[in-house]
């Protein structure tokens, strides 16, 4: 918050959403444009025993459970590191790797990182082609589901 005269701020400002990383065991850091669908939820088991007084079920928390991530990337020439992952999928037998993501400080440091465990891809969406939209980049997109996440700050 700045003071009255907008000279001073008083409080640190929340981090841009904008300046952040993605690293992929065995491909590296790589550029995404977007990271969307990380998130975490615990299910809801609710139980009644048979001699209860209340007329209503309590409510536990279950298991936790976690969304797909989907990763936004532009698409170059030769660049198959992610058809390769994704035609790697065979029954029952997936090479799943570890998938950093990392929100970035001013100065480029992570302020915030999360470690997803056994990555694996669900889907890949191949940039959608149109010669109408004014040399706007070809946009690929992958889905990756995963069995948790740690974050850890700074």
């Amino acid at each position: 918050m700045a003071d009255n005269d907008g000279s001073v701020q008083g409080a640190p400002w929340p981090l841009p959403k904008f300046y952040f990383m993605v690293e992929i065991e065995g491909v590296g850091s790589v550029g995404f444009q977007a990271v969307d669908g990380l998130s975490a939820e615990v299910t809801i088991v609710e139980y009644r025993h048979s001699n209860s007084p209340e007329f209503a079920k309590i409510k536990m928390p279950g298991m936790k459970k976690y969304s797909d991530v989907t990763l936004k990337k532009g698409v170059f020439q030769g660049d198959s590191d992610f058809y390769d992952w994704f035609d790697s999928i065979k029954l029952n037998t997936v090479l799943r790797k570890t998938v950093i993501i990392k929100l970035l400080d001013e100065t480029g440091a992570p302020a915030m990182t999360w470690t997803l465990r056994n990555a694996f891809p669900t889907k890949i969406t191949p940039s959608a082609l149109s010669s109408e939209d004014d040399g706007a980049p070809a946009i690929e997109e992958l889905s990756l589901a995963y069995e948790g996440f740690t974050l850890v700050k700074g």
